[in-house]
């Protein structure tokens, strides 16, 4: 596994900042990491990262334990804080020549420039930081994250004041670098995670309330999803209710029907075949389910 979470606390005085928790990320997968101001996302970050100590638990990097094996961990993971730490004196080339020799980096010039290249930096490189606008420090600091080639990328609210372009953009540089990263990364745009990641966890109040797949968290309350499909011509009800997979019809006006089931790719196909054994035209076919936004509130509002 690349990050392992076991049973890990940390409390600030009277208050649990995380609470007792567990979750595993294996390699190259992509995770998103959710919760309400306050929830505990930035506190289990520095913990992973070894910017912070848990009071409680195990956190392991790349099989190795953050706690007693931190410089190692440490030089396995790209970290971007949510305040990115910057030196708005320095040009571009000259902060990641720096943070090049941070690590240790022998010959550093060709990681240099692929990490320019990779975030997307090239034509404000010969800038000062401090004079680059707030997407592109963002993308310094990513690119100050990648310059050692980590395993692990954990990004902290990576695209926090950003315009809608800059975000689309930083968006595609986390695609691409998780192609071949394991990459965790909070953010409060959910359009983003659901762009960005298959996997999602959500934390409220210290606690893990959710660890799944996009589609399954987006299921309905009995762990369904349903599939809308209208026909130009009459079908018959009966028809619909053999198709594999479908627990339940439920009739609209006209030839329109609500098709619950478990496996939705299955009966969006078995309809199409369907349609065209029996010469049947289809109007609308689509799947209903629960937005991101919809789980979010649901597993993290003040009622819970």
């Amino acid at each position: 596994m690349s990050i392992k979470i076991s049973n890990l606390s940390k409390n600030y005085g009277s208050q649990k900042a995380v609470n007792n928790i567990s979750f595993s990320i294996g390699k190259g997968e992509v995770v998103g990491f959710l919760g309400p101001n306050g929830a505990g996302k930035s506190t289990t970050m520095k913990i992973i990262t070894g910017y912070l100590a848990g009071d409680g638990g195990e956190v392991e990097v790349c099989n190795e334990k953050v706690n007693t094996n931190s410089l190692s961990t440490k030089k396995k993971i790209g970290y971007l804080p949510e305040a990115n730490p910057l030196y708005f004196d320095m040009y571009v080339r000259e902060y990641l020549e720096f943070v090049a020799g941070v690590h240790q980096i022998q010959h550093p010039k060709n990681k240099i420039e692929e990490a320019i290249t990779t975030v997307g930096l090239t034509i404000e490189a010969n800038k000062k930081i401090g004079q680059l606008s707030k997407g592109y420090k963002q993308r310094v600091g990513l690119a100050a994250a990648l310059i050692h080639d980590p395993e692990v990328l954990i990004l902290d609210e990576p695209t926090s004041g950003l315009d809608p372009n800059q975000i689309v953009e930083i968006r595609e540089v986390i695609k691409t670098l998780g192609q071949n990263k394991t990459v965790l990364f909070s953010s409060h745009i959910l359009q983003e995670v659901h762009a960005i990641c298959d996997r999602v966890i959500i934390i409220n109040k210290g606690n893990i309330v959710a660890d799944d797949t996009l589609s399954n968290l987006q299921r309905g309350k009995n762990g369904e999803h349903i599939v809308l499909i209208q026909f130009k011509e009459g079908v018959s009800k009966e028809t619909l209710q053999q198709l594999i997979d479908v627990t339940l019809v439920v009739e609209a006006e006209g030839s329109n029907y609500k098709l619950h089931t478990p496996n939705p790719e299955s009966v969006r196909k078995q309809l199409v075949e369907l349609s065209l054994k029996n010469n049947l035209n289809i109007v609308s076919l689509q799947s209903e389910s629960n937005s991101l936004e919809e789980v979010f509130r649901s597993l993290t509002s003040s009622n819970n």
